[in-house]
């Protein structure tokens, strides 16, 4: 691929490293950061547990545990936590069936799971995510946060939210639609100018600001924060899940639990791997997922729906500024006050500048930079992209992702399959040498015995794998069938430069190979055809 993501996602951030928590200009950028995060998920919490099927308020608890659970012990400072679309259009048909305490249950199943995969340190494997499958990715979340902004441009109560935000409901008109494009033309464009004049305040608070200071002083007909639901409540009450502890109540949970904890992670780490690569870190994926396993395992004991990562609010963290832990926490810690103390104010918010603010996210998030490279990198590279982006948008992030590692995984497959090849010499004492060329594996197998013909292939042969590599066990059978042909002919085969395992697994009495100082001394994963002595003799 040309470029880094960073390039692919057009520079829409320069990264800046953390000044210190005792800088007071970074404390302040962090804290203000948090601000613009909390005002940003409360109209996507409530809606989140619209999709759901819950009441508002648990997808408000949600976002408050598991956005401070996650900023605390979370592999990303920076990175924003809470209920997301994903997981809200797997619960519904939970909540549906069952009933809130049994999703409340299933939330806690699911943090342990994550807490068990954290703990086996298996959130390294989102390493084997292609870039293609990353484009893909950020490209296909972006046109779903439009897509979700799209419901804010009906009139209030007649829309059915979805998981991309949008069913049905009556669109505004006239002069309610051209108020709300133009407070939403406005709030972004204070956000792409206010930077180039002053970094004192993030410039998607002074957006989101001075839209609420116009609507609110002239008394402007616009949908408010309040228009969605009520935000007011009191603290996250502890409560045990009201559910059998039985096995009929385990098999019922666990399915669901199982497809929550594996959404949750894969958009976690997709989303700490984006962040990583604007604000210069690595590493963090195990820890990650043992804080968004205690973020759920916690969220299920005081009344909330669980969460992952959401990228658009941790872009808009990272845009404003926020690189610590502060900024994730002070989003929390935020959002818990508009739930105590300051609903009355934040339903004034209007709607039109939080739009405009994940408009904006949506500009940067999107890597425009593929469109350019999709004619110039290989085929499948470009497929991949296009298949992740339109999986993305036609059913969720994880099964897009999956679908995407699936191909490029088969395509790598298939490519390294047809590398395998043979130069061919004869020795001064008459024995033919095979000088293997690429990997064998199971791909390759088939054509590997195809290099062969020990019909006229003198009495001794000799197959040299110094440039080939042995990948398990489809190719260990391979060249096993290869020495049987040779052996049923009556005549010699010798293999050099295999590796220990091979020997192991391969040797025929003494007679097949031939020891080399250099043989190379890597592992294979064929632990099981060793133990059960399937694939040859021992020494």
């Amino acid at each position: 691929m040309a470029g880094s993501l960073m390039a692919a996602l057009g520079d829409a951030i320069t990264p800046k490293k953390p000044r210190g928590a005792t800088d007071p200009r970074q404390i302040k950028t962090e804290i203000l950061s948090g601000l613009t995060v909390a005002l940003a998920l409360v109209p996507e919490a409530v809606a989140f547990a619209f999709v759901a099927g819950v009441p508002p308020l648990v997808g408000l608890y949600a976002a408050f545990i598991v956005g401070l659970i996650t900023a605390v012990l979370g592999g990303r400072p920076g990175m924003i936590s809470g209920a997301t679309g994903a997981l809200a259009v797997v619960m519904v048909s939970l909540v549906a069936q069952h009933g809130i305490e049994y999703l409340f249950a299933t939330v806690v199943l699911m943090g342990l799971i994550q807490i068990f995969v954290g703990v086996m340190r298996w959130g390294k494997f989102i390493r084997l995510v292609p870039h293609p499958v990353m484009l893909g990715f950020v490209n296909g979340l972006a046109i779903v946060i439009f897509l979700a902004q799209l419901t804010q441009f009906q009139v209030p109560g007649t829309a059915e939210v979805t998981g991309h935000g949008m069913s049905g409901g009556e669109w505004l008109s006239g002069p309610r639609l051209y108020l709300m494009l133009a407070l939403v033309a406005l709030t972004m464009a204070i956000i792409w100018g206010l930077p180039k004049l002053t970094t004192i305040i993030p410039a998607p608070l002074a957006g989101i600001g001075v839209v609420a200071v116009v609507v609110i002083g002239l008394g402007l007909d616009t949908p408010l924060v309040g228009d969605l639901a009520s935000i007011e409540g009191g603290l996250p009450p502890f409560h045990i899940p009201a559910v059998p502890l039985t096995l009929e109540t385990l098999q019922i949970i666990l399915p669901y639990a199982v497809i929550l904890a594996a959404i949750g992670l894969i958009e976690s780490l997709l989303t700490l791997n984006l962040v990583g690569e604007i604000t210069g870190q690595r590493g963090g994926a195990s820890k990650e997922c043992v804080a968004q396993g205690a973020a759920n395992t916690v969220t299920g004991f005081f009344g909330g729906m669980g969460g992952c990562a959401m990228i658009g609010q941790s872009m808009i963290n990272v845009n404003s500024g926020g690189r610590m832990r502060l900024s994730g926490i002070s989003a929390a810690l935020f959002l818990l006050c508009f739930i105590l103390f300051a609903a009355p104010v934040i339903e004034l918010v209007p709607l039109a500048a939080l739009v405009g603010v994940m408009f904006m996210v949506v500009i940067g998030t999107f890597a425009w930079n593929s469109l350019k490279i999709l004619t110039k990198v290989p085929f499948v590279d470009a497929f991949v992209i296009v298949l992740v982006t339109a999986v993305t948008v036609a059913y969720d992030l994880a099964t897009a992702v999956v679908v995407g590692v699936i191909v490029s995984a088969l395509a790598y497959a298939w490519q390294n399959a047809s590398r395998i090849r043979a130069r061919t010499h004869v020795t001064p004492e008459g024995a033919k040498v095979y000088a293997v060329d690429g990997p064998l594996f199971f791909g390759s197998a088939e054509g590997f015995s195809e290099l062969f013909d020990p019909e006229t292939d003198p009495k001794l042969v000799i197959v040299d794998f110094a440039n080939s590599r042995v990948a398990d066990q489809s190719a260990l059978t391979a060249i096993e069938a290869v020495a049987a042909k040779y052996e049923a002919a009556g005549k010699k085969l010798e293999l050099r430069h295999l590796s220990r395992d091979c020997h192991y697994l391969l040797k025929k009495a003494g007679q097949l190979m031939t020891d080399s100082e250099d043989d190379p001394d890597y592992a294979l994963a064929v632990d099981y055809g060793v133990r059960t002595g399937q694939l040859g003799a021992g020494h």
